[in-house]
């Protein structure tokens, strides 16, 4: 009997177990499923508490998860010139938070008190930097026009405001583009603005290739794979079929992808042509290089061999924007966010040439003071830019790289002396130094004279819309140069008084305050 019955339980036992595989075939694993069996919240000994090794983003894309990119904003203070009269920094032309910040509105909704919690995670440079504003042509055997405005300070009757805005020249187009389209597939992908998006990005690009232009693409989750290499850039639809062809799921080896990508381009290397990998991805890099001095190191290995690592950032929850940055910065590259196809036609449309072709690299920018006409200065934004002065002829002192045709805005909030108004003598000289592609020594410094012929008592319209930009960074960070009353209805008065038909760009920005100012 007791036989009988041990048969039978192990019958019913064996039928149990049939039926639960059974019931698992019949429920398709969605993309993060199936692997959550770690209590410990470590990937490959990385603590990654918010995943697990092939689990999606579970934040609410209303409320973007930034932990570890709420780091305390650091502004740049005053400085007096009688004691420090020199300020230098590396361009910067990204862009990225201004269209993170569209995003967290047009899509995420967050209110303006909301963004305020993440205002660090918005660099005031790149706000400005979005936006175009009149440029000078450069001078004849001179890579960069400048064009120098300075008035009155819209939010501080103490001081004057100034914009430096830099034009670099159009290059040649190289003979050829060697890209190496290396993309994020992990599990955190998963998601309508993040690797669908991203083909439709790179789908717009590739509609703008031709015959002399080697495309591969590499693709990096648990591992990385080769899915298309040294393919010409004519042949569209093979590109295509490769892009469509891909889907998320895995952890993010952000490591392998990156060195195989390497290699791919090194052994499609175009001489004379535009070498170059495109990343993309959400920034989750929680295997491999995780941390933002790792990535840096060894991102600045490779750059000298004459391929450049650009950078797109696409969605929200668990995106990383420090990893991001330091990918591009240290690649010589660019580094955008990419919120829907209005953006990707921007990066890979109007502003393509400036996207791919740089035209200088290790640029700084280096401004001398007269105490006797500017008593103090703030260098506005730019403070992860910031150089020390001798940097600025130290040609192993890495900085940012400039594309061809690419505009650099760098604005300054001065206290100037009652002399400065009654001197036709300069203010201040900028000084601009940089290292033609691939070159070791930097090219003669370029110097601009800046002073009274500048300064004019009427804001334009570039010093009305720059300044509103700006204000609102400055309520976004909680700034303590803000004054008391400054809101987002007083920025839209100034900006509603402006014509803003020709400038969709600029009318964007004013219809994203009218919904967070409501």
């Amino acid at each position: 009997m007791t036989k009988n019955l041990k048969k039978l339980f192990a019958i019913l036992l064996s039928l149990s177990l049939l039926l639960a595989l059974a019931s698992c075939a019949a429920s398709p694993m969605a993309p993060g499923e199936g692997l959550m069996n770690n209590p410990s919240g470590t990937v490959n000994g990385n603590l990654s508490p918010e995943k697990g090794e092939d689990q999606e983003d579970a934040a609410d894309p209303s409320e973007p998860d930034l932990d570890g990119e709420r780091p305390n904003v650091q502004e740049n203070p005053f400085v007096a010139t009688n004691e420090q009269s020199v300020s230098t920094l590396s361009a910067d032309v990204d862009t990225a938070s201004y269209a993170y910040f569209r995003k967290l509105i047009s899509q995420s909704g967050l209110s303006f008190s909301r963004l305020q919690t993440y205002g660090a995670s918005f660099r005031t440079e790149e706000f400005i930097n979005y936006f175009r504003y009149s440029v000078t042509a450069p001078a004849e055997n001179q890579l960069f026009g400048v064009n120098a405005s300075i008035v009155p300070c819209p939010w501080n009757s103490s001081t004057v405001l100034m914009r430096m805005t830099l034009k670099a020249n159009d290059a040649t187009t190289p003979v050829g583009n060697n890209l190496v389209f290396l993309i994020d597939v992990s599990g955190s992908m998963n998601s309508s603005d993040k690797l669908p998006l991203l083909k439709q990005s790179f789908s717009y690009l590739t509609s703008q290739l031709t015959a002399e232009d080697r495309i591969s693409i590499v693709t990096y989750s648990g591992s990385e794979r080769v899915v298309l290499e040294g393919c010409r850039g004519n042949d569209t639809q093979t590109i295509l079929n490769a892009l469509n062809a891909l889907s998320a799921c895995g952890s993010t080896n952000g490591e392998a992808g990156l060195t195989r990508a390497y290699e791919i381009a090194q052994a499609n290397f175009i001489e004379g042509g535009n070498n170059r990998i495109i990343m993309a991805s959400d920034g989750d890099l929680n295997v491999g290089i995780s941390s933002a001095d790792q990535l840096k190191s060894y991102v600045a290995e490779k750059r000298d061999a004459g391929i450049y690592l650009s950078v797109l950032g696409f969605g929200t929850g668990n995106y990383r924007d420090t990893n991001m940055e330091a990918l591009a910065d240290n690649g010589n590259g660019v580094y955008y966010y990419i919120d829907g196809m209005s953006e990707a036609e921007k990066v890979f449309g109007s502003d393509l040439l400036s996207t791919l072709y740089t035209v200088a690299e290790d640029v700084k920018l280096q401004i001398h003071f007269d105490p006797q006409y500017v008593s103090s200065f703030r260098l506005i934004g730019y403070e992860n830019r910031i150089l020390n002065e001798e940097d600025f002829e130290d040609d192993t002192k890495d900085a940012g790289e400039v594309g061809a045709g690419h505009c650099v805005t760098v604005c300054y909030e001065l206290t100037v002396s009652p002399t400065a108004m009654s001197t036709e003598s300069a203010w201040m000289t900028l000084d601009v130094r940089y290292k033609e592609p691939g070159a070791e020594m930097s090219m003669p410094t370029e110097t601009f004279a800046i002073g009274k012929a500048h300064y004019t008592e009427t804001l334009d319209e570039d010093m009305l819309f720059v300044s509103s930009v700006i204000q609102t960074v400055m309520l976004l960070h909680n700034s303590t140069y803000a004054p008391e009353g400054l809101s987002i209805a007083g920025i839209l008065e100034t900006l509603n008084a402006l014509d803003l038909s020709s400038h969709p760009d600029r009318a964007e920005f004013r219809d994203l305050l009218t919904r967070i100012g409501q």
